[in-house]
């Protein structure tokens, strides 16, 4: 597939798309109901459908019954077994599907740099920021160290919050309207609180103890995902809590935890389509969370809802759009020149 049809490549190899990135059509103004009807199927396809189905499959075939949970004891092999379960089933899935990412992209480089925003391969540059010096090894280490520890201790809890009646469990028999019109929210719940927590941590001195963890994949490959502080992890992958805090239902929290978890994938991605055969591919919606990587101080949330446009953040990959951040960027150090001067 010819990847300069879709995009530019300069002196140093990394292509940009030729189509400047966008939040959602719906906040279009005039309205264009055309473009919204095209969007509509992204909102769910292809990712969050897998997501919700891994929802499904967990709560039938991997989650302990309820009365099991009910008999939670932390002095008893019985809990720790079916504790341990979870966590190597979910370790095994995380690696499993980053690791078809990862390996076709990164490892066998079966594209080569075809729709590679960066054209290097983290593995060709070694740095001290890593665990022995090398990114894939350090995230890798840190997802199976600090993401799966969290994500379980996470599903541990939502667990209990239902089995023991401390979150509001309701049916779909009982509220299908509800619970459809939740489903369909998630999306915009994960971006409300992913925009809110990536916000904070950006705050200086969170930055520099919690967040630089994740920013030292400038470069972000697939294993970067869930390469984060474990204060960072918590955060994150604790939006699922929320559903623990209004009525909803336990797989609806599984899969707030499994949108966040296996969701982190398509901003770290790093490639702008993978190819499908020789004249296919799909698309990542990586573009906007890479120039968060690249720069830093743009684009805080997914572009689902745009709180980077209403506050001044976005950045579309444009021309335009890096003149836009380079003026807010010196009016930043102009202020802070003027603060130390007096």
């Amino acid at each position: 597939m010819d990847d300069l049809a879709h995009g530019t490549r300069d002196k140093r190899g990394d292509w940009t798309p030729k189509n400047p990135a966008d939040i959602a059509p719906i906040w279009a103004f005039p309205p264009k109901p055309l473009t919204v009807l095209k969007w509509l199927p992204s909102y769910f396809l292809p990712y969050d459908v897998i997501f919700f189905a891994s929802a499904f499959a967990w709560w039938y075939w991997v989650m302990p019954d309820m009365d099991t949970v009910r008999a939670f004891d932390l002095a008893s092999w019985g809990t720790w077994r079916w504790i341990i379960r979870l966590f190597v089933v979910n370790t095994v899935a995380l690696f499993a599907f980053f690791g078809v990412f990862q390996l076709r992209l990164y490892t066998f480089r079966k594209q080569g740099t075809r729709f590679k925003y960066n054209g290097q391969f983290p593995a060709d540059k070694q740095s001290d920021v890593f665990w022995f010096k090398r990114q894939d090894v350090d995230s890798a280490l840190r997802i199976l160290f600090h993401a799966m520890p969290i994500w379980t201790a996470i599903e541990v809890v939502i667990l209990l919050a239902y089995a023991k009646g401390y979150a509001t469990w309701w049916t779909l028999a009982d509220h299908p309207v509800y619970l459809v019109i939740l489903t369909l929210l998630i999306p915009i719940i994960h971006e409300t609180h992913f925009y809110l927590i990536h916000r904070l941590i950006h705050v200086p001195v969170l930055y520099k103890y919690i967040h630089s963890v994740h920013h030292n994949s400038v470069n972000p490959s697939p294993y970067s995902s869930l390469s984060m502080h474990p204060a960072e992890l918590l955060l994150y992958l604790g939006m699922a809590f929320w559903q623990i805090l209004i009525p909803s239902n336990p797989i609806l929290a599984i899969y707030a935890l499994h949108r966040a978890g296996f969701g982190a994938i398509p901003g770290h991605v790093g490639f702008d389509k993978i190819e499908v055969g020789s004249e296919g591919g799909v698309d990542t919606h990586a573009y906007i969370h890479y120039l968060h990587h690249k720069h830093f101080e743009v684009n805080y949330g997914d572009g689902l809802i745009p709180f980077d446009k209403w506050f001044g953040t976005f950045h579309d990959g444009s021309k335009h759009g890096q003149e836009l951040m380079d003026a807010r960027y010196a009016k930043k150090v102009a202020k802070l020149n003027k603060s130390a001067a007096e």
